[in-house]
């Protein structure tokens, strides 16, 4: 489901919505005309992920400059235009390019999507000898700063995970501001994680993740769940993860002219009122603790907006004594695996992740029949 097919979501009339997407187009047509204009044969990697990284950044930056212009109800209305589009390339694409498979969920009321790998699916069906063992089971929290994008976007960068890890992902398709600000994001997230454990899954075989506003996100689930005495995740893995709403940081306006965000980054639809400073949305506020904060995982791009906030983030997980592996990629902007998941950065962080599953998640070989 995304966000325009809730009933509470208005949306505008077609000829705009129409007139919305063609002004889109226009908009990254004009982005991409830019590219040759900023040397883009320069950057941390080879010759062809140098061009990739160029045209990736100019691309999604005009996307996020146009769509940040837009009345809420165009906005959902090309959103949903995406959504579509994705829904009959995505799973084709991604059966043939890593092996998964994509089917519809709904857990603790919330609708997602799985994706796995198709020699566990094929067992699942058939009950073959040689089904996988599954590493993890993932609950994954899309980005989008809180108020965009949808699961199926998410299902490339879903697969290349099943593909590099082992692991199993659900999507959660959480309800978004400005219709549903904090804390119905959260709320929607621990029903989910409420909902596996009943299918039950062990909470010992549970990685929370998420990029960007699904990050933060993550993290104020974590704190939900201690301040509910519910049992805590395996992991946690976070990918750029913004977990400092104040937006005071140095890095935002140095990296502004590197990074893929806008300049203006919107926080107030999702606070509604609520304080940026707030631990509850802010974790780097929060009284971390680690005989309740699980073993994470943080990478981030050394020249995206939120560099400063994620460091500091890293750095209250240490002091608290919670086992942290990060990871700074030179010359990377915001959510760079999730956007070029083919490049060396994007694979360096699969292999983390896999080595984060090996210390700290148990496996289980039932997990498929289970869920």
């Amino acid at each position: 489901m995304v966000m325009a097919d809730r009933r509470e979501v208005q949306t505008a009339a077609g000829p705009i919505t129409a007139l919305t997407v063609v002004g889109l187009a226009e908009s990254l047509v004009n982005g991409l005309a830019r590219v040759p204009l900023r040397r883009p044969w320069q950057g941390p990697g080879g010759l062809l992920d140098n061009l990739g990284q160029s045209v990736t950044r100019q691309v999604v930056r005009s996307f996020m400059g146009y769509s940040m212009g837009l009345p809420i109800e165009e906005f959902r209305s090309m959103e949903k235009v995406l959504d579509d589009i994705c829904r009959v390339v995505m799973p084709p694409f991604v059966a043939v390019s890593n092996g998964v498979e994509i089917t519809a969920d709904t857990i603790g009321g919330v609708p997602g999507l799985w994706c796995r790998a198709k020699a566990s699916s094929d067992a699942y069906v058939d009950d073959q000898e040689d089904k996988q063992t599954i590493g993890a089971t993932i609950l994954y929290l899309h980005g989008g700063g809180y108020i965009g994008t949808s699961p199926i976007m998410y299902t490339a960068f879903a697969a290349a995970l099943v593909r590099h890890t082992g692991f199993e992902v659900f999507i959660a398709d959480y309800r978004m501001a400005p219709e549903f600000p904090f804390p119905a994001g959260v709320h929607d997230a621990a029903d989910v994680y409420r909902g596996l454990l009943d299918r039950g899954v062990a909470p010992e075989h549970l990685v929370v993740a998420g990029d960007s506003g699904g990050g933060g996100l993550a993290t104020s689930l974590i704190s939900h769940l201690h301040d509910h005495s519910m049992p805590m995740p395996a992991a946690a893995a976070l990918f750029s993860p913004e977990v400092d709403l104040d937006l005071d940081r140095p890095s935002i306006t140095e990296n502004a002219q590197l990074d893929i965000l806008p300049w203006n980054v919107p926080v107030t639809p999702y606070l509604h009122g609520v304080q940026p400073n707030d631990s509850r949305v802010s974790v780097i506020y929060a009284d971390v603790d680690a005989e309740w904060f699980p073993p994470t995982f943080v990478c981030w791009g050394a020249d995206e907006m939120f560099r400063d906030g994620i460091r500091e983030f890293v750095d209250v997980l240490e002091k608290a004594g919670v086992r942290v592996a990060a990871m700074e990629e030179f010359g990377m902007f915001h959510v760079f695996p999730i956007l070029m998941p083919w490049a060396e950065p994007a694979k360096r962080v699969f292999r983390a992740l896999h080595e984060l599953a090996a210390a700290h998640v148990a496996p289980d070989p039932d997990a498929e029949q289970t869920h």
